[in-house]
């Protein structure tokens, strides 16, 4: 059985010279040894990662994609430090190396270690034999894990100054409106009645700041391949920061496509959460709180903030192949996702 995530070569115009990251790595790492190698992952829509291998050993390094970006996004120094501090306590790659040097790359970029595992795509292997009673357990192991992560002491990991959580939630709503419209296509929904619903809906009182992910879900865990059930990685650390733990859980759900979701939006599935035996957006819902402690009074505005935030991540990264800054083809399908969304978290708005 061999489910492993393969690396390929480097798609055109993202190609790495591996001669002089192979320089770098041999001052910064202990006991780096060339010559290097390196291929592409390509799965992901944002950062760029690639696998290094120098004889046995590989690891992994992460960079901005190329093109234009958001001023503030693509921050490989704040992934770096996420993964220094959660390492030691949390399942997620040890960071190795970080460089700002341009003369190396052209850009930012760290090095991390590899965790060698199995990443879940659209559908379950047929090979891991997942029955709906070891599906139903994946998603409980899955939404415990995000819980421990919002659970971690903020102070003492020293990441008290990694984000602001006052005033977190209403920035993300204002942060989030304006950079889709900054983006928007002249073949993009307009979004403005959720902006608006978001906008006036902002659940009251301060909220329990805690270390979130941004972007947790199936395709960014690792799992062990002597135990697919188990969690031993979490990947794509870009959007971390100290916030509202649950804006996270509305960003993870929003991915969460169901069994009974309507045909529309079956056609996103991205992960296979409608496999038999898969908990529903409520049932991930009840057992956070139970997990956790806190009882969650609207999740709607969560899950719609979700669903909106997914479309306007979609509509940036369609925003760049539109306008021929990146090749990708995959791209090109996306303005489908942000219709698709935008009628999605319409619903949402409808119900609540």
């Amino acid at each position: 059985m061999d489910l492993l995530d393969k690396a390929k070569t480097a798609r055109e115009g993202e190609e790495i010279d591996p001669e002089a990251v192979a320089r770098y790595l041999e001052k910064t790492v202990p006991g780096f040894i060339g010559p290097l190698t390196i291929l592409q992952y390509p799965s992901g829509h944002s950062n760029l990662t690639y696998l290094l291998k120098a004889g046995e050993r590989e690891m992994v390094l992460r960079r901005p994609p190329i093109g234009t970006k958001a001023k503030t996004a693509h921050d490989m120094g704040r992934e770096f430090r996420i993964l220094s501090a959660l390492s030691p306590h949390f399942p997620c790659p040890r960071p190795l190396a970080y460089c700002e040097d341009p003369a190396v790359m052209g850009c930012p970029f760290y090095v991390m270690e590899k965790i060698s595992g199995i990443i879940l795509r659209k559908d379950f292997p047929p090979e891991l034999g997942m029955t709906p009673d070891r599906v139903r357990k994946l998603c409980e192991n899955l939404i415990a894990l995000q819980a421990k992560l919002h659970m971690l002491p903020v102070e003492e990991m020293g990441l008290s100054d990694f984000g602001k959580p006052e005033g977190y939630v209403q920035r993300q709503v204002e942060g989030w409106s304006k950079r889709y419209r900054n983006a928007r296509t002249e073949d993009a929904p307009d979004f403005e009645k959720i902006m608006q619903w978001l906008a006036a809906s902002l659940p009251g009182g301060p909220a329990r700041a805690a270390i979130i992910h941004g972007d947790y879900k199936f395709d960014n865990v690792i799992l062990d391949p002597a135990d697919p059930l188990k969690i031993i990685g979490v990947l794509d650390w870009e959007m971390a920061t100290v916030g509202d733990p649950l804006m996270d859980l509305g960003s993870s759900l929003a991915y969460w496509v169901q069994a009974d979701d309507p045909e529309e939006v079956q056609a996103v599935r991205m992960m296979p959460t409608d496999a038999p035996g898969a908990l529903k957006r409520s049932e991930m819902v009840r057992l956070y709180e139970e997990i956790t402690g806190t009882k969650i009074e609207n999740f709607a505005f969560y899950h719609c903030f979700g669903l909106f935030r997914l479309a306007v991540i979609a509509q940036q990264i369609y925003y760049r192949f539109f306008h021929g800054q990146t090749k990708d083809p995959r791209f090109a399908r996306l303005i489908f996702a942000v219709h698709i969304l935008e009628q999605a978290a319409d619903q949402v708005v409808r119900g609540a």
